[in-house]
């Protein structure tokens, strides 16, 4: 949990502690502060949480396109003619694709 969800969750909290004084001394307009704070600590908290899922989701990605590089480049090392006539064969395709447009 980083300062940012703390502070939230500090403010949550608090807010609520002032809620239960405000309740007890009868200050409408005390209670009203206080849920505006807990509204605050609420909304830091999911802004840290959704913060840090798209974190998540950066690495994850990032781990990915290490995983799918290190593959081709093992495959390329380990088989060089069967990657070359595959090129070829892709070139081939595409060349009769874009021909087979023009008619």
């Amino acid at each position: 949990m980083d300062t940012n969800r703390s502070s939230g969750t500090a403010r949550s909290v608090g807010g609520k502690v002032e809620e239960g004084v405000g309740k007890t001394l009868g200050d409408v307009t005390k209670e009203i502060e206080d849920k505006a704070e807990q509204a605050i600590g609420a909304a830091q908290d999911l802004y840290d949480q959704a913060k840090h899922t798209a974190s998540d989701a950066v690495e994850a990605a990032k781990q990915g396109a290490s995983d799918v590089e290190d593959f081709v480049r093992s495959t390329i090392e380990q088989r060089p003619y069967t990657v070359a006539v595959a090129a070829l064969c892709i070139g081939w395709l595409i060349g009769r694709a874009s021909h087979h447009r023009r008619d």
